[in-house]
């Protein structure tokens, strides 16, 4: 490092956890590093005349100079300091002049547990703390307590201005609920208690037995437990059954008036273990394992229990139900010590902060290593001032209300599960980080088609390569055509999907290639949105698609131009290459590769448009989506949006009666009913009267498409409406 900026060490001197070594140190005159294997090149870096200090850290929470708030308190003890006189060159030993201290000195916050640390002059925490051990200086513990990474839990802002409040209650319900790791059973009536009071809870109800039967959960978790009020639900139900749970732990701690930034559970993914009758013995008890490992990780420094912890996480991690919720949990349990990697904080991290994340675990995830090491590269710039954020959950915050530039939403906003997508003009391939997508996360997600149609699906896109998804209006087509997306490609990877929605005047040039204005006056030849997703396809072996909103809105024969000829399956080869309209040089020559999908919808119930052209359909294989409005749909409606079962069956009734009369009519048909999507609310929004919900949908959505039908005879469109929403 040079001699004008020299090294401090702090080192340990405790080896199997309480053997301290300080005396035979003090006597012998070395410091000796108790591994064989690990800390060789620091010690080999240690130079004569550097100065050296024996510490050891620990955790406390009583009995502190300090107002603490209650909370968990670094500190590290300086117990001799010395000067190093001669370096071994082993890795193993260093001489020193050891110069022992009568009273042990203690320093707080700015710590370090493992073994060795070595200290430089480069910032100012770095400076007081040699300053302390090596010249006498006081600790000013003010001005650490003040420090952004600090100040929220100890500094001396007004409560009013601390964002983080929350994290007191969620630490004192995770303490409690450790007294329940071997009384489950008791945890288990107490949440079955609170479930037969407060909606909400009916996604514990479903568990399979062993013996055949189904019923409500016969063990938990503690990670499932606290997700019980940590999932996609209204604000208002999450606090009431964070109030049950905690009335039934005995926590005193209020109930956050807010849960802003705190990630939670896809509400049909919110149990972090599989049914009764198919998950191992011990999977619930490793998730135990790591809630207790954590608990303690947290309130502790010292390196075994780190060890521990990441033994318990790996024991647990890549099970099924476990994957990067366990961050979600161990997050919820101690949020100042732990970082909750949701796809929103991953994308921040990478993107915003630059800070990379290891994925050497099950399915491409974080291991226990890849966890603690990104942790720790994010506390020391924390400490270090370096970033934007200084803690976890300031990180967890600035994600939550990160917006990238020109990005699709992120997950969490992707609510309306049931609903048609507003049309996207011109999505880039660029957007957030990817995360593993399947058909299950199709289902998890709010489809009400049952996981065979779905593959059947994915069989035809794979064969033919080009897909059309007709029905109805409000049966989920472009929803579900974008998740179909992400199915074949395996992630929840915007990049590799591109949304186009047709129009009447959109062109062959605005999709394929056109002249377009510059900016100096001149004309340049510009790729459109389908020449980018060649382009972005061509080399690559990973699926990309493009979804195409409202196909027969435009003049899809127009639009495409010679590439329809090129949309062939058996076509998708350099061979059979043609020349555009527009070409870039004289021997251009273009073919859609092999891994360029295409899925568009269309709406067939929309009487203004014109038939598909059929060499178009030849090109396209077609499937028909019908209003699903049955058991999977009643289910989502009662236990992820809250809507009391009578009145789910009576919405039900009459939709499918108003189905009935349009699908008999001779004006209309069947391809003119009302999809499931005008009467599948976003989880949250109905926050009140589900009754007064239904009324304004009528009135807003069902109504006016209802006078379109019947606009030669709207006493009959009224009538049908007035019948919607009476008695109910």
């Amino acid at each position: 490092m040079g001699a004008g900026n020299p090294s401090y060490w702090f080192v340990g001197a405790s080896y199997g956890g309480t053997d301290d070594q300080t005396p035979r140190f003090l006597k012998e005159g070395i410091w000796e590093n108790g591994y064989e294997d690990k800390y060789l090149d620091l010690v080999r870096a240690m130079q004569p005349g550097e100065r050296i200090a024996i510490k050891a850290t620990y955790t406390q929470k009583h009995d502190l100079p300090f107002d603490n708030r209650g909370l968990t308190v670094s500190v590290m003890v300086i117990k001799a300091v010395g000067t190093i006189t001669e370096n071994l060159g082993d890795g193993r030993r260093v001489r020193v002049d050891w110069t022992p201290l009568d009273t042990p000195k203690l320093w707080y916050f700015y710590t370090y547990q493992a073994t060795i640390w070595r200290v430089q002059r480069n910032k100012w925490l770095a400076e007081a703390l040699i300053d302390f051990a090596f010249e006498g200086a006081a600790q000013d513990i003010g001005r650490f307590r003040n420090d952004p990474y600090w100040a929220e839990r100890f500094g001396d802002m007004a409560s009013d201005k601390r964002r983080f409040g929350w994290t007191k209650f969620y630490e004192a319900v995770a303490d409690k609920l450790l007294d329940y790791r071997n009384n489950r059973s008791a945890l288990v009536a107490g949440v079955r208690d609170i479930a037969g009071r407060v909606d909400g809870l009916g996604h514990l109800t479903d568990d399979k037995y062993v013996d055949g039967t189904t019923g409500f959960v016969r063990d938990i978790c503690p990670f499932t437990t606290i997700g019980l009020f940590n999932r996609g639900i209204t604000n208002d139900n999450r606090k009431i059954i964070a109030a049950e749970l905690a009335k039934f732990l005995g926590v005193s701690v209020p109930v956050p008036d807010s849960f802003e930034g705190i990630p939670v559970l896809n509400n049909l993914k919110s149990w972090y273990f599989g049914f009764e009758n198919v998950r191992p013995s011990d999977h619930i008890d490793a998730l135990w394992n790591v809630f207790a490992a954590g608990i303690r990780l947290a309130d502790s420094e010292d390196t075994k229990v780190r060890d521990d912890f990441a033994a318990a996480f790996d024991h647990a991690n890549g099970r099924r139900g476990v994957a990067w919720n366990l961050t979600f949990g161990l997050y919820w349990v101690r949020p100042w010590s732990f970082l909750s990697l949701d796809s929103g904080s991953q994308g921040y991290i990478a993107k915003v902060l630059g800070i990379p994340i290891g994925l050497h675990g099950p399915k491409k995830r974080c291991n226990a290593a890849d966890y603690l090491t990104v942790m720790d590269t994010l506390e020391e710039k924390f400490q270090d001032g370096g970033l934007q954020v200084h803690s976890f959950p300031e990180l967890s915050l600035a994600a939550w209300n990160h917006k990238e530039p020109g990005a699709l939403p992120s997950e969490p906003e992707d609510d309306d599960a049931n609903v048609d997508d507003g049309a996207v003009t011109s999505e880039k391939f660029t957007g957030l980080s990817a995360e593993p997508y399947s058909f299950d996360d199709i289902l998890a997600d709010g489809c009400f088609l049952e996981r065979v149609e779905l593959e059947r699906l994915i069989d035809r896109l794979r064969i033919k390569k080009n897909l059309i998804l007709q029905g109805p209006p409000g049966t989920g087509k472009t929803w579900l055509a974008k998740r179909l997306a992400f199915a074949l490609i395996g992630m929840r990877d915007h990049r590799k999907v591109r949304a186009v929605q047709f129009h009447p005047n959109l062109s062959y040039e605005d999709f394929v290639r056109g002249w377009r204005p510059s900016g100096d006056g001149k004309l340049s030849l510009v790729d459109g949105a389908f020449m980018e997703a060649v382009e972005a396809a061509r080399g690559t072996s990973h699926p990309y698609i493009v979804v195409i909103e409202e196909i027969n809105r435009g003049n899809p024969a127009q639009i495409f131009g010679e590439m329809l000829t090129l949309l062939e399956a058996d076509k998708r080869s350099p061979h059979e290459a043609i020349e555009l309209c527009y070409r870039r040089k004289p021997d251009e020559r273009i073919y859609i590769p092999d891994n360029l999908y295409v899925i568009g919808t269309m709406n067939i119930a929309d009487r203004s448009l014109a038939l598909v052209d059929l060499a178009l359909r030849r090109r396209f294989a077609f499937v028909d989506l019908e209003p699903r409005l049955g058991q999977p749909w009643r289910n989502w409606l009662v236990s992820e949006c809250g809507i009391a079962t009578d009145v789910v069956s009576g919405i039900e009734l009459r939709v499918a009666k108003l189905n009935e009369e349009i699908a008999a009519d001779s004006t209309l048909g069947r391809q003119f009913r009302i999809g499931h999507s005008y009467v599948t609310p976003p989880i949250g929004a109905v926050n009140g009267d589900a009754r007064e919900w239904f009324r304004q949908v009528v009135a807003t959505e069902i109504g006016p498409l209802l006078d379109e039908y019947w606009f030669d005879a709207l006493d009959k469109s009224r009538a049908a409406q007035q019948r919607l929403i009476e008695g109910l």
